[in-house]
């Protein structure tokens, strides 16, 4: 999707996908990779100056056609990014053990490439560097529009002076804790720092970042309310969410003016290495 435009910078980037969209958000608007790859497209033709964006894409889930890609074929890609699922990142689902392979590899043996993952992308980048992965204890799920609290460093990667921003969630799972270097078996060199760079009443680590290499957001950025409702729809029907009157309330939020635009930007400025002094 998109080529390399020689009149202005471009980010390569490589979309791997966890899973498909309701049918309904397929038949309108396409799949995961190409809503998210039109968010970043828009965020780099606001950028000052435009940037490009052009991304390729590969479906992971083995069982529905998926499969993982080889190494070498990110070879002209800079910046990887993960979708969110409705697969558990801790889990050990053959596809997820095979990717979790896969981003070692290219951890180690690509320093260039930046990686950034949403809801079980970043869960799943989370595990890679050694964080636990599970279900909250009260088996609770965020959903809808929600409120997130930033830090300091979170205020200086969205470029805001307010405290909090407001994105999209869809997750019962979460990273209890933040990776740091000696859970990361090997991966993250000693006095890494690893920031957290927001956190909500329902989840403590809503994205974390490490310079030049990683940015990960808990919460959908490329969500809109008819995507809200039809994930929540979706999960209902399945038995996901047994709490009707919290989904309810949730699909009532999901018009609500979020800042999804702002976290595309984030990421895309990441990606292009603008911010990497930010610690």
């Amino acid at each position: 999707m998109g080529e390399i435009n020689p009149t202005k910078p471009t980010i390569g980037m490589m979309i791997l996908e966890a899973d498909e969209p309701h049918p309904e958000t397929s038949e309108r608007k396409g799949t995961f990779a190409e809503i998210l790859h039109r968010h970043f497209v828009d965020a780099g033709d606001a950028h000052d100056p435009p940037l490009g964006v052009a991304s390729n894409n590969v479906f992971l889930v083995s069982e529905r056609g998926g499969r993982i890609p080889k190494i070498e074929e990110f070879e002209n890609y800079q910046a990887v990014l993960i979708t969110g699922s409705i697969h558990d990142a801790h889990g050990d689902d053959p596809w997820i053990l095979q990717l979790l392979y896969l981003l070692r590899e290219l951890w180690t043996r690509r320093p260039d490439i930046r990686f950034s993952g949403v809801c079980f992308g970043h869960q799943v980048l989370c595990r890679l560097l050694g964080a636990e992965v599970a279900t909250t204890p009260t088996e609770d799920w965020e959903l809808g529009h929600s409120k997130i609290h930033l830090t300091k460093v979170g205020q200086r990667l969205f470029r805001t002076d307010e405290s909090e921003i407001y994105l999209h969630q869809m997750h019962q799972d979460h990273v209890v804790a933040p990776p740091t270097p000696e859970s990361s078996n090997g991966l993250l060199s000693p006095g890494t720092r690893v920031e957290v760079w927001g956190h909500s009443d329902h989840t403590k680590v809503q994205g974390v970042y490490i310079p030049g290499r990683l940015f990960t957001t808990q919460a959908h950025l490329a969500f809109n309310e008819e995507m809200v409702k039809q994930q929540i729809e979706m999960r209902v029907k399945m038995g996901s969410i047994e709490d009707l009157d919290h989904a309810d309330m949730a699909a009532e939020t999901a018009g609500m003016k979020h800042d999804g635009e702002v976290a595309a930007a984030a990421i895309l400025r990441f990606f292009h290495g603008e911010d990497d002094e930010i610690a």
